[in-house]
C-alpha cells in the first residue's frame, strides 16, 4: 500500500510541476537586425512586441513580414518549451514497468480461495 501511495504522490507532483511549468512558458525572439522583438505566452498569444525606431525606414510590407516572422519564431519557441514539459510529464506518468513482458498487475478479482 505504501508503494501505491508513493507512486500516486509522485505522479501528482509531476502533474503539479508540469502545470506550473506550462504557466511559466513564454517564447521570445529578436530578429537578427534587432528591429523586432516578439514575446508570446504559453498559449501562443502575443504579450510583448518591441519595435526599434529604425523599422520606420522599411517599406510597410517589409516591416509587416519582419514582425510576423518574429511572432512565428517566438510561438515556435514557446511550443518547443511546452512540448518538452509534456514529454517530461509523460515520462513521469509512465514510469518504469513493474510487470515483465507487459503483463498486467493482478487486480482484486485475481484472489483465489482454496477450497
Amino acid at each position: 500500500m505504501d508503494a501505491l501511495v508513493a507512486g500516486v504522490t509522485g505522479k501528482l507532483e509531476a502533474l503539479e510541476a508540469a502545470l506550473y511549468g506550462l504557466k511559466q512558458v513564454n517564447g521570445r525572439f529578436t530578429t537578427e537586425d534587432g528591429l523586432v522583438t516578439a514575446e508570446v505566452n504559453s498559449d501562443g498569444a502575443l504579450v510583448g512586441l518591441t519595435l526599434d525606431e529604425a523599422i520606420t525606414t522599411l517599406a510597410p510590407t517589409e516591416a509587416a513580414a519582419l514582425i510576423l516572422s518574429a511572432c512565428k519564431q517566438a510561438t515556435e519557441t514557446a511550443g518547443e518549451a511546452r512540448s518538452n514539459i509534456i514529454a517530461t510529464l509523460n515520462e513521469s506518468l509512465a514510469g518504469p514497468s513493474t510487470q515483465p513482458d507487459g503483463q498486467l498487475a493482478p487486480g482484486p478479482d485475481s484472489a483465489r480461495r482454496s477450497s
